[in-house]
């Protein structure tokens, strides 16, 4: 079972601890802050100098670069850190946190490991895409069974700020989210880089293939969303038979694409799992 919740933003009433101050915690950080939290009810510790300096100049925010008792009393930790730098972390930052919720943006950590290395079964595992760094992303969550539904809340709105969520109730499933919106942009950006090629092929400058394309991977996937069809039905309908788009659609099927998406995407499932196993998962 899967549950598909349009983001709402509602930061009162808690304190967040980010454990790891890269882009992804920035994205985090900045929609809390944009959506009223205030910048004294967030934490992040953060080893690297210039990033604790670029995250308090930016948004007012607590920085250190070890754990210490700024800690205490932190009712969300937020998890994005390297995954092979998990557990040692968690070895130093579970002496301040308590019983605090905790959450994980770490590739691959499963939600047994997490509750070992940190000492509660409060944790929950997100796997968030790029386009959250722009307010459009969606992020897969699944919560371990020590999770309450004011949890579930805490964390719905840490993530509303970056897009929509989709919380998955069998945590090998979060391993299908990985590869189909997790990688996804990925696949889209290849998809798009030829289709910008091409068109410089075809005598377009590099600046106006782009364009083109930018914007009708923008379009296509605006009215995918807001349209009650299929999405087989919204291409069928521009794809008039013996016409130009019948004419790529066939060579691309002709060239196997629909087999080598799929055969993709589980390829980025399997190395999704290998991840979680070789991480203690």
């Amino acid at each position: 079972m899967t549950t598909l919740l349009q983001a709402e933003t509602n930061t009162a009433g808690f304190s967040v601890a980010f454990i790891g101050g890269g882009s992804m915690a920035s994205a985090l950080i900045g929609g809390l802050i944009r959506g009223g939290m205030p910048p004294a009810a967030i934490h992040v510790v953060e080893p690297v100098a210039a990033t604790r300096e670029r995250l308090s100049a930016e948004y007012g925010v607590g920085v250190a670069p070890l754990a210490d008792a700024a800690l205490g009393g932190i009712d969300m930790v937020v998890w994005a850190v390297k995954p092979q730098h998990f557990a040692e972390a968690a070895r130093q930052v579970t002496r301040f946190t308590g019983q605090a919720l905790h959450v994980s943006v770490a590739a691959g950590i499963s939600t047994p490991s997490m509750a070992q290395w940190l000492g509660t079964g409060r944790v929950v595992r997100a796997m968030p895409n790029t386009p959250a760094l722009i307010g459009k992303g969606i992020t897969g969550l699944f919560a371990a069974e020590g999770v309450s539904a004011a949890d579930r809340g805490m964390v719905q709105t840490l993530v509303a700020p970056t897009g929509d969520l989709l919380w998955v109730e069998q945590e090998r499933l979060i391993d299908a989210v990985t590869a189909v919106s997790g990688s996804g942009p990925a696949y889209i950006f290849y998809v798009m880089e030829s289709m910008v090629a091409a068109g410089v092929q075809m005598g377009l400058s590099a600046e106006q293939a782009r364009r083109l394309v930018g914007a009708t991977v923008a379009g296509a996937a605006a009215l995918a969303n807001a349209s009650g069809d299929s999405l087989k039905a919204l291409r069928e309908r521009v794809t008039s038979k013996g016409g130009t788009t019948f004419a790529a659609i066939t060579s691309l099927a002709k060239a196997g694409l629909p087999d080598a998406f799929v055969e993709a995407m589980w390829a980025a499932n399997h190395r999704a799992a290998e991840i979680s196993a070789q991480q203690g998962g």
